[in-house]
């Protein structure tokens, strides 16, 4: 599996924003000096967090961005799935009809992985990613 530039920053903010008080909203420009990450790229990996519920856009002087729910409670499949999407497998498929058994196959194989992908994701919380 090989995550995009937008899961990894997301991973990265939210692994930032993890660390900071639960009430606490943290404007873009602090959490993108602090991780490195481009302001005006992480403006656009948080939108669809925002979208999906993981996070919440504060308004204001005192505004930015923060968790919706303890970090406990947010996994890393939330996170990938919010900025990637469904993870799925996925087998290509030449479309000839001698090699539908083994298409099919392949199709069931790569569903099987990301079940196991998906399961793993999941159980991972963003509250454990600084932990060694």
């Amino acid at each position: 599996m090989k995550l995009t530039r937008a899961s990894e920053y997301a991973l990265h903010a939210l692994s930032y924003l993890a660390k900071q008080k639960p009430d606490q909203a943290v404007p873009s420009h602090i959490m993108a000096q602090a991780q490195g990450i481009p302001e005006r790229f992480l403006l656009k990996v948080l939108k669809p967090l925002v979208s999906a519920g993981v996070l919440r856009s504060v308004k204001g002087p005192n505004g930015g961005y923060r968790l919706t729910r303890p970090a406990t409670q947010v996994t890393v499949l939330d996170i990938v799935e919010a900025s990637e999407g469904p993870i799925r497998g996925l087998a290509p498929s030449n479309g000839a009809e001698n090699s539908a058994k083994l298409d099919a196959k392949l199709e069931e194989v790569c569903n099987e992985v990301a079940e196991l992908v998906r399961e793993r994701l999941g159980k991972l919380r963003i509250s454990e990613l600084g932990k060694k």
